[in-house]
């Protein structure tokens, strides 16, 4: 069920050092083509998990039996931070739709906070492979609660969450919430601390600063 790709030695390591760097992080634009760099190393480990049927193609000499992706799968991104990211995925899966969420963390009086979907677009994903990306899993509840929302248009055939960095706690809470046999998670790296204010430690900072600048 989980995929750790920085287990494998692969140029991914060299990306994932990058964009942890604090010094390589000060060039946002270096930033932003690594996050489109390692979905595209995303979209290749994935694209071997799905059906393909050959295909005859005519060149200049003769015929080649060519086997191509039977369906491209739907494409779905969290908030500004994966915008990057799922453009790596698009690079390969150029003809797939796309979604968009936004969820927000939503404070209470005693410090705690719950997570809310404020905003969704997306097309239908009945019946289709589904691939819900996020540059970060901290504690996972966003994962899970846009999951959930994307079901409301439509149960997909599969699902493959794709993150960059995680905590090791946010995989549990996955594991532990979505359901088994419908859902494969693909982490870059997996990290073993998550603060009270739910960051991964050492994870990379806040991706979407980072990639677009500071919020006010």
């Amino acid at each position: 069920m989980v995929n750790v790709l920085s287990e494998s030695n692969s140029l991914l390591n060299q990306f994932i050092a990058e964009v942890r760097d604090v010094e390589i992080q000060q060039d946002s634009m270096r930033f932003r083509e690594n996050l489109v760099r390692l979905g595209e190393i995303f979209a290749y480990e994935i694209s071997k998990t799905l059906e393909y049927k050959n295909k005859e193609v005519s060149t200049s000499l003769g015929i080649s039996n060519v086997p191509t992706l039977v369906e491209y799968p739907v494409l779905a991104g969290i908030l500004r931070a994966a915008l990057p990211f799922q453009k790596g995925f698009l690079n390969f899966f150029d003809k797939s739709e796309n979604a968009f969420l936004f969820p927000y963390r939503k404070s209470h009086q005693n410090h705690s906070f719950t997570v809310q979907v404020e905003y969704s677009s997306a097309p239908g994903i009945a019946g289709k492979t589904l691939i819900l990306c996020d540059t970060m899993i901290a504690t996972g509840s966003s994962m899970v609660l846009c999951y959930k929302e994307l079901l409301s248009k439509g149960k997909p055939n599969h699902t493959h969450i794709a993150t960059i960095v995680a905590s090791l706690e946010g995989i549990d809470y996955l594991k532990k919430q979505l359901p088994r046999e419908d859902v494969t998670i693909w982490a870059g790296a997996i990290d073993e601390e998550l603060t009270a204010q739910s960051y991964i430690v050492p994870g990379l900072g806040d991706a979407g600063d980072l990639a677009f600048g500071k919020k006010i």
